[in-house]
């Protein structure tokens, strides 16, 4: 089988759909499939653990503003021509034609497409750029998505939001999937950690508005004079200069042990992971979290609030899943911070455990596969599937 995932760009490292992509198209690639990514970038085209990933340039701009659409006829037409042989559609995204490009040569071809519309219908994220989403989804996104043989959702709050946007095809529930590290790195990593006097807790990802470091840095501000062997980093790229407006509240409030730190990746990501005692994420709204199970993955237990899908901290004995706001959060870290470490470790462990037995990618792929099969009319409905 032909799969062919589609989108915008995968130049984002600190975004989790680059990582989320590339890695569902590699462990396709493993179960034998002809696995292709299609983005867009600087022209080339590369091979890398069994799939082909062409990036294709956009058009250029002929109206002031029109770039952030990133339209491209190559794209429009690599595409078409994907379709044309019969290939799966897998699209990943919203608000952009590389998102509108699918539907139209699904349409043209009557091939099967899948979308992920990757959190982008949640009330949050439909709340920034309001007007001019709105005139996308009447323009092109309604119909585009109306297209879909299924619509791929990562957890139980992604679903409801597509049936709020009144949206009837079928959704797929399939979580993204982790990479779990050998357990002799995350071992010798804690080991090496509980020399120091010092511990850390960690926010890692994008500095967006929507990911509430205001309120972390709110309920950090209650905490820190009464926790003064704890420290905070915060680490991702600033967005819109959201970075800089984080920092001067971090002033305003006379915070003294928090760190704004460049973009980490790879070995130095996971190594800020082990190192951690503790990671948050105070998010509005997120479609998985990617973060959570990274951390949960090298061992590290985590605070998040109900924005994101993980009631399962919880049940699972490996963190906290709290309401929204100042108040809630800073309870959970004052509960946390106030643990030893040995009882955080094990908390790690714990997730780290159910990472590997639900998580992995070649269930992910497993699931994934089902679905595209049904999609292209050679077998039942998985387990996956929700009709209503």
């Amino acid at each position: 089988m032909r799969v062919v995932q589609i989108i915008g760009t995968l130049a984002r490292e600190a975004a989790g759909p680059s990582y989320s992509v590339r890695r569902l198209a590699e462990a396709l690639a493993e179960r034998g499939h002809d696995s292709e990514i299609l983005s867009l970038g600087e022209p080339g085209e590369m091979w890398t653990r069994g799939v082909r990933s062409r990036i294709v340039a956009c058009d250029r701009p002929r109206l002031p503003g029109a770039g952030t659409l990133l339209a491209s006829r190559d794209l429009k037409r690599a595409i078409d021509d994907a379709a044309s042989c019969g290939a799966v559609l897998h699209s990943h995204g919203l608000w952009r034609m590389p998102n509108i490009y699918p539907a139209r040569a699904a349409r043209c071809h009557g091939g099967a497409l899948i979308v992920s519309p990757r959190g982008m219908l949640s009330q949050a994220a439909l709340a920034f750029s309001r007007w001019p989403k709105r005139a996308f989804w009447y323009a092109a996104q309604r119909q585009a998505l109306a297209a879909a043989t299924c619509l791929h959702a990562t957890g139980e709050a992604e679903a409801a939001d597509i049936r709020a946007a009144g949206l009837k095809a079928p959704i797929a529930l399939i979580a993204n999937g982790i990479d779990v590290p050998a357990e002799s790195e995350v071992v010798a990593a804690k080991a090496r950690r509980t020399t120091s006097a010092t511990r850390t807790l960690l926010q890692l990802g994008r500095l967006h508005p929507i990911k509430r470091i205001d309120r972390l840095l709110e309920a950090w501000a209650r905490l820190e004079a009464g926790h003064p062997d704890w420290r905070l980093r915060i680490v991702g790229p600033s967005e819109g200069g959201h970075g800089e407006q984080l920092a001067a509240l971090a002033a305003q409030l006379g915070l003294g042990r928090v760190t704004f730190e460049a973009s980490l990746f790879g070995d130095a990501k996971d190594a800020a992971f082990r190192d951690a005692d503790l990671l948050v994420l105070a998010s509005d709204s997120e479609n998985f979290g990617m973060v959570v199970a990274e951390s949960l993955a090298n061992a590290t237990p985590v605070i998040t609030t109900k924005g994101a899908p993980w009631p399962g901290l919880a049940t699972h004995g490996c963190g906290w899943w709290v309401d929204h706001g100042t108040e809630p959060l800073a309870t959970a870290l004052a509960e946390a911070m106030a643990l030893p470490r040995q009882r955080l470790d094990d908390m790690g462990r714990a997730g780290r455990q159910w990472m590997i037995d639900e998580y992995s990618w070649a269930r992910i792929a497993d699931d994934m596969e089902a679905v595209y099969r049904w999609a292209r009319g050679e077998g039942d409905p998985p387990a996956t599937l929700q009709t209503d």
